[in-house]
């Protein structure tokens, strides 16, 4: 039949009727499937999408995957393929590499060696310590090693105290941290000799605090931990009335080790304090083992040097091991600790490549993951801690590492060490422990948690109501207002599923 056998009008009607028809078509070949409530895999679908139609999403990206610890079948995707900046969920990829890479009982060594003879108690030579990346050494550390010389001999140093941290190569900050971040702990400078304040263990790291005078307009009391000559404190604080405000800034001047405390303080008031990241941590390490060493009464006639390296000649004098791997893994995921990931991907590059680096770290982690069936192709890799605004993951793979690790035998390593929702320990808990308080995932909900300006990541497992276990990853990015909250909705209804 053609359109020139009607009249005009006739020829409009059928055209329009044509449009309609066109238009109408991919829609009634793509029947919509009804939510029925006896249908558990669409109850839950319907759920989880409505969480996700939230609008502090509305021009936001998220990516979505759930799957049966049992069995590894996806049981809710969306956008699951979508490769999104996964932050601190990076962590769950440089766990896993370094559990296979380096084993669970993998430990760091620190070595004191001496180039020279022994004669009476003098060592007529130089004294290096030689850091092997061990980002766990606290000044108490430093004063053990000092003793044990002093115990072997060692009752003077002719030469110099030189510090080797040549084990990794001198790249201190990975490729796409900000320039505002420099100074902050969660982005401290890595070298393979270092020091840490406290049990947290964020090496290259001092905390400084400010506590107010006695008297008003007195300058604050400011105290550093561990206590060094390697940082130079600016006071530049006044102590203000009880009834002022308190607006005190702590912050070090790029590429110097000047820490400028400055601002108000009240009378009574509590203590302002921050954990600082220094240049070149290796030289703190030095100065806290040139102290240790004055404090044994050891004398050290020459200076201390940095950038040393320990020549093949030198022999081993004492050697400080580290806490295993398993053990390390509870400060680093429980409080998410970025030079920890950073470490650990360049020592992977050292002990599988001979080279320290991120490079040859990164690339271990890849084929770690591309060994056990994840699709690493589909990944950006470019830190271990998930600093970089330039990490790209989807959640997808995410999940199904979580699905692939449960049959490694240091599976229960990596799985303690994974925050736990409500749980106020701090070791426990760790960045999940004010989270999903009175609800079905406290205490049942372990997993990674992930952050950065626009971004929030959690992901790993949960047990559901009716006795399931299942994985998760969600990942969103891109949003204006905190969305946090949307993930911990995600987690409680799979922790009430029961269906």
């Amino acid at each position: 039949m053609k359109l020139h056998m009607f009249s005009k009008k006739g020829k409009q009607i059928i055209v329009l009727f044509l449009a309609s028809f066109l238009l109408m078509a991919p829609y009634q070949s793509a029947p919509v499937t009804e939510i029925n409530a006896t249908d558990e895999e669409d109850t839950l679908s319907s759920k989880l999408t409505e969480i996700l139609s939230d609008e502090k999403l509305d021009g936001a990206l998220a990516g979505v995957s759930v799957r049966s610890a049992e069995t590894g079948e996806v049981m809710y995707e969306y956008n699951e393929d979508l490769r999104l900046k996964p932050a601190s969920n990076m962590k769950l990829l440089t766990a896993a590499a370094a559990l296979d890479t380096l084993g669970s009982e993998h430990r760091f060594s620190t070595e004191v060696l001496a180039d020279g003879e022994m004669k009476g108690g003098k060592l007529h030579g130089d004294l290096y310590l030689k850091g092997k990346g061990d980002p766990t050494l606290m000044k108490e550390d430093f004063e053990e090693m000092a003793q044990s010389l002093n115990e072997a001999g060692v009752r003077e140093v002719k030469g110099d105290v030189i510090a080797d941290d040549t084990w990794y190569d001198d790249v201190r900050l990975s490729e796409d941290i900000s320039w505002n971040d420099e100074t902050n702990y969660y982005a401290a400078q890595v070298s393979a000799l270092t020091a840490a304040p406290n049990e947290d263990y964020d090496a290259g790291t001092v905390i400084v605090a400010a506590y107010p005078a006695d008297e008003k307009g007195e300058k604050a009391e400011v105290q550093v931990t561990p206590k060094t000559d390697y940082i130079e404190i600016v006071n530049r604080t006044e102590t203000v009335g009880a009834d002022e405000e308190k607006d005190i800034s702590i912050v070090r001047e790029h590429g110097t080790n000047q820490i400028v405390v400055e601002g108000t303080i009240p009378v009574d008031g509590s203590r302002s304090r921050s954990w600082v990241a220094v240049s070149e941590p290796s030289g703190l390490a030095l100065d806290l083992f040139h102290q240790a060493l004055m404090d044994e009464g050891i004398k050290v006639k020459g200076e201390k040097q940095l950038n040393g390296e320990t020549p093949d000649s030198a022999k081993l004098l004492v050697s400080k091991e580290s806490m295993p791997l398993k053990e390390l893994l509870i400060p680093f995921m429980k409080l998410s600790n970025n030079g920890h990931a950073e470490v650990l991907v360049k020592e992977m590059g050292k002990v599988t490549h001979g080279e320290g680096s991120w490079e040859e770290g990164l690339n271990v982690v890849e084929d770690y993951l591309s060994g056990i069936g994840v699709d690493a192709d589909t990944m950006r890799l470019r830190d271990g801690s998930g600093m970089s605004h330039v990490n790209m993951v989807p959640a997808n793979e995410i999940s199904d590492l979580l699905y692939k690790v449960k049959n490694e035998e240091w599976f229960n390593e990596y799985l303690t060490s994974l925050p736990v929702a409500g749980d106020d320990d701090r070791f426990e808990g760790g960045t999940l422990r004010y989270r999903m308080d009175d609800t079905l995932a406290e205490g049942n909900v372990q997993a990674k948690t992930g952050s950065l300006t626009g971004v929030t990541s959690l992901s790993g497992y949960v047990t559901a109501e009716n006795g399931e276990e299942l994985i998760f990853s969600i990942i969103l990015n891109n949003y204006l207002d905190s969305a946090q909250d949307i993930e911990d909705e995600i987690a409680i209804t799979l922790a009430n599923y029961d269906e």
